[in-house]
């Protein structure tokens, strides 16, 4: 049985298990997920790509996404990870990267995408329809939103048809405020109603059966709802049970689905774990594990400078800085403050914005560098306790060694923790 099916039907027998949903294109990221996966014996891990990143024309990543596919399995051989046991999942899946263009457009556009995802291998397929596009009415009546998520469910299992093996399974709904956390500060958040929810599933419901899809149907697992968790740059709002009662009872009666809940960075163990428990089931996480290593590599680069002579450093943090306010074009539209304050906002905001500038040749190079330095003078056990707590007891117990890139995957691993605990630690077997 495919591992989301089964797992979602051991939820909804009464074991409180669930799943991390991890979407993020970095490879230290991925590599520390795999090697996590790894010590804690997951049966799998599941990894996503969104629209923006991965798609036919090469998303902000240049990949697509038969290359993603290619990139995470090597990341998987070099660590020794069976392929069998990597889940891929496609989120957002629809006409966003194309709402400049009129809607028959995009979604042609979005239909070559989510056929090219299903052909090289995902299967996790998150139907999104809900943003506009040139000439669209805004807000998006339902109808149209339902008729075009048919629309490129029909493509996926027309691409399945061609490629074959197991057939992928479907999460319909989105949220808002937007993929990534909120663009401004957050005043107040609606959890989803019950009502709400339960109509966007039976309105996708009705539209499958009446365009022949009942068998994708049977296999929509997750609907994707707000349960009242956010964050936006500097606050996070807190998952608060007795707020989603309601809408946590509500999926009870739906057979084979669950709820889908995104934006659940930065939440406590505890509020990740009540989210499972609650039907809240698969829990995205992108930000969250980026802003991890964010954080590592600057306690790396404040070692460095603690440790390595003034002559040989790095200084990966200068380099950063210097190119994110020499090329600001994913940063301005989301940062209004000024002066010291901006130069926070780019380093700390928990939107992190800087996960799209590792890539840069610049700032690899510098921290390339900065592991080099590191790796040819390994600092103190006393400069890691200072900067780098999580990483030291990982390497007091022997999961981490002191090379940097140990350190840094010890950092994200300690995130995935929390996720771990909430999505198996909790289960009754």
């Amino acid at each position: 049985m495919h591992v989301l099916l089964d797992l979602i039907a051991r939820h909804k027998e009464g074991h409180a298990n669930g799943v991390t949903s991890i979407c993020s294109a970095h490879p230290i990221v991925i590599e520390a997920s795999l090697r996590h996966a790894q010590r804690s014996g997951q049966a799998f891990v599941l990894f996503e790509a969104t629209c923006n990143q991965v798609n036919q024309d090469g998303g902000y990543t240049g990949m697509t996404p038969a290359d993603f596919v290619a990139f995470v399995h090597a990341i998987a051989d070099r660590v020794g990870f069976d392929h069998a046991r990597i889940a891929l999942g496609g989120d957002h899946l629809g006409p966003n990267p194309w709402t400049a263009l009129d809607a028959d457009a995009a979604m042609d556009k979005a239909e070559v995408m989510v056929a090219a995802y299903v052909a090289a291998g995902f299967r996790k397929i998150h139907l999104d329809c809900s943003m506009v596009c040139s000439g669209d009415p805004e807000p998006l009546p339902e109808a149209e939103i339902v008729r075009r998520a048919v629309r490129l469910c029909r493509a996926a299992e027309a691409a399945h048809a061609q490629c074959g093996d197991e057939p992928p399974v479907y999460v319909i709904g989105t949220e808002v405020p937007v993929p990534g956390g909120a663009t401004e500060s957050i005043d107040g958040l609606a959890v989803t109603t019950p009502q709400a929810a339960l109509a966007t599933i039976e309105a996708h419901r009705q539209a499958f059966i009446a365009a022949g899809l009942e068998p994708a149907w049977q296999r929509v697992i997750a609907s994707v709802v707000q349960p009242g968790v956010e964050f936006d740059h500097h606050n996070v709002v807190d998952y608060q049970p007795q707020k989603a009662r309601a809408l946590s009872e509500a999926i009870t009666g739906v057979p084979g689905m669950v709820f889908e809940a995104h934006s659940t960075d930065y939440q406590t163990r505890d509020a990740l774990g009540a989210l499972v428990r609650d039907h809240f089931a698969i829990l995205k996480v992108g930000p969250g594990l980026t802003f991890a290593l964010r954080e590592a590599l600057w306690a790396l680069d404040a070692i460095e400078q603690e440790w390595i002579e003034d002559a040989h450093r790095a200084r990966l943090r200068e380099v950063v800085l210097a190119r994110m306010r020499e090329q600001p074009g994913y940063w301005q539209r989301y940062y209004h403050s000024q002066g010291h304050a901006l130069t926070v906002d780019l380093q700390y905001s928990l939107s992190d914005r800087i996960r799209y500038y590792w890539p840069d040749p610049a700032i690899e190079q510098a921290r390339q560098r900065l592991f080099d330095n590191l790796r040819t003078n390994p600092p103190p056990i006393p400069l890691i306790s200072q900067f780098l707590p999580h990483a030291l007891h990982a390497l007091r117990t022997g999961i981490a060694t002191r090379d940097p890139l140990s350190l840094t995957m010890a950092h994200i691993r300690a995130a995935l923790d929390d996720y771990h605990h909430a999505c198996h630690d909790h289960d009754t077997d």
